[in-house]
């Protein structure tokens, strides 16, 4: 193997390695603003509804999410038919745009060209080839660099929740995550969102903050 083909396959491992890396977590940026009061822990919550909101499955599943990250904060959720103390509101949405790139790539010169492919000297690709004329510095076969063109879909995906004061309609606690990716199943994404809604809680106020979660394949 080739110093060329050496350096270009490390290359590539380390490429290969770092979009791994990104792959294992969920970015989002929390913007939160609140005025949570010290003594939250026991008030009950229920969660509030537009319409037929409530018969959503889809709205039922990020619920089950959103109520095990209250329970965890000392609420408890209204079951009985009284009113709760606090109102709890999610929102969300998904949208995506086409994105098109030019890339910078290395190819091999001989591409496209009758003489490419197996039985032709390219050290760059490790094939054999002729002997003279067609070996030797007057006929080099280095990579050369060529602009390609590539297309994708990128996903902007966003959580709000809202907790309010029921009978006052006072807004102790509002937050926003944004999330934006490859991955257009929001079903996927919102875990991550949640989570990433709640890291820290109840945050600086009014001050954005990037948080990376985990993702489990």
């Amino acid at each position: 193997m080739t110093p060329l083909r050496r350096g270009f396959l490390l290359a590539l491992l380390i490429l290969s390695a770092l979009v791994s890396g990104c792959a294992t977590k969920i970015r989002s940026e929390v913007t939160s603003f609140h005025q949570w009061p010290d003594n939250m822990s026991g008030r009950s919550f229920s969660f509030v509804h537009q319409d037929d909101e409530a018969k959503s499955l889809e709205r039922q599943s990020y619920e089950n999410l959103l109520r095990t990250e209250l329970l965890k904060l000392g609420l408890v959720e209204q079951t009985t038919g009284a009113a709760a103390q606090l109102a709890v509101r999610l929102d969300y949405r998904i949208t995506g745009r086409d994105v098109r790139v030019i890339e910078t790539v290395l190819v091999d010169p001989w591409y496209g060209t009758p003489w490419y492919g197996p039985g032709f000297y390219n050290p760059y690709w490790g094939w054999h080839g002729y002997g003279p004329p067609y070996y030797g510095p007057m006929w080099p076969s280095m990579p050369v660099a060529r602009e390609q063109s590539r297309r994708y879909s990128i996903f902007q995906r966003e959580l709000r929740i809202r907790i309010s004061d029921y009978a006052s309609e006072k807004t102790w606690f509002e937050v926003t995550a944004k999330s934006e990716g490859d991955q257009g199943n929001l079903a996927i994404v919102m875990p991550y969102l949640v989570q990433a809604a709640f890291k820290e809680f109840p945050g600086t106020t009014g001050v954005p903050r990037v948080i990376n979660v985990p993702f489990k394949k």
